[in-house]
């Protein structure tokens, strides 16, 4: 991070906070970062604490945001309200819901506590979709996210160069995966509904990181949920927590599929799409945008890829590549 002495942006909001809060008297501390040129600090002042986020214009679009946030709590989901803005100068002052995280308080203990308030949090925001009102997650999105896996991690990561069948094989299943997707039925998506961006507080769980919200497949969030960069869980647990959702989503009228196997099948390969996303993504961060941290979790993310690639017999080619990516059997020509 810039030193604050050097930071124009940190001191024009500090010229900025006295405006909004009506005093001068107040502290301001680092809360987080994320994968965006965004960030937040946490304000401590006379009246309690508020969290304000700067987002830089050239970089950051605090509209959705504000849109989104509104789509929360209109939903009754906890979503921080807003208690000032500054487009201009992409400044926002933010509710506080809180320093805990669910990655943080997340155990064997608490998990179906938490997940349990998560769910009924996800399945409110769904009641509420609407068609027209948020981007859609179409065709031509989710390809450009699939893209990422061979741009970034392949290319550029694993520094390889893919034979033509190879790249026909890797057309095939992106194909097949975004088939499955696009079949699905359409709600509202956080885009990014896992552990690290829920915060355990009343009513719980506050929602936050949400600006990238879309209009798409139904098991994306819940794929996001439970298939986290950061923590990973028994599948035994997960299929529990996926027939908790389930049921909870029939009773609600959410049009997820009749059979439990079938929609399971969807929330796997929804997740499979978004696990390549995320390699790339990953990738993408270390050498373009110099965030190294984010390299260590691709092993997590290449055993979701691989477990789903073992389980569905239209998905053996794409274990056959990881295979071949990873250089396990390079002696041994697969055919497509």
């Amino acid at each position: 991070m810039t030193p604050p002495a050097a930071d124009s942006r940190l001191a024009a909001l500090r010229s900025w906070l006295p405006e909004v809060l009506g005093e001068s008297d107040f502290a301001l501390a680092p809360a987080s970062a994320d994968a965006s040129f965004r960030r937040y600090f946490r304000v401590s002042h006379t009246n309690g604490t508020a969290i304000v986020m700067d987002a830089p214009p050239e970089h950051e679009d605090c509209r959705p945001f504000i849109k989104v946030a509104g789509l929360l709590r209109a939903a009754g989901v906890n979503a921080p309200e807003i208690l000032a803005q500054d487009l201009e100068h992409g400044y926002l002052l933010l509710t506080d819901l809180g320093n805990t995280s669910y990655l943080q308080a997340l155990d064997a203990e608490t998990a179906d506590r938490l997940f349990g308030d998560a769910i009924g949090a996800l399945l409110r925001w769904q009641q509420a979709s609407k068609p027209g009102v948020l981007p859609p997650y179409d065709e031509a999105l989710l390809r450009r996210e699939l893209q990422l896996f061979p741009d970034w991690y392949l290319a550029r990561h694993l520094g390889l160069v893919l034979s033509d069948a190879q790249r026909a094989a890797l057309e095939h299943l992106f194909a097949q995966i975004l088939a499955n997707n696009l079949a699905q039925p359409t709600v509202y998506v956080h885009r990014d509904y896992m552990p690290r961006n829920l915060m355990v507080c009343e009513p719980n769980p506050g929602v936050i990181d949400f600006q990238d919200a879309v209009y798409g497949p139904i098991s994306y969030d819940l794929a996001s949920l439970f298939r986290d960069a950061f923590i990973s869980w028994e599948e035994e647990r997960v299929l529990d927590w996926c027939v908790r959702y389930w049921e909870g989503a029939r009773k609600a009228g959410l049009p997820v599929r009749v059979d439990f196997a079938d929609f399971y099948r969807d929330f796997e390969w929804m997740g499979l799409q978004r696990h390549l996303k995320v390699l790339g993504i990953f990738a993408r961060l270390n050498y373009r945008d110099g965030k190294a941290n984010y390299l260590a979790d691709t092993p997590r993310f290449l055993a979701y890829v691989r477990h789903a690639a073992t389980r569905y017999r239209e998905l053996t080619a794409l274990a056959h590549l990881l295979d071949q990516f990873e250089g396990r059997v390079a002696e041994r020509v697969y055919s497509f």
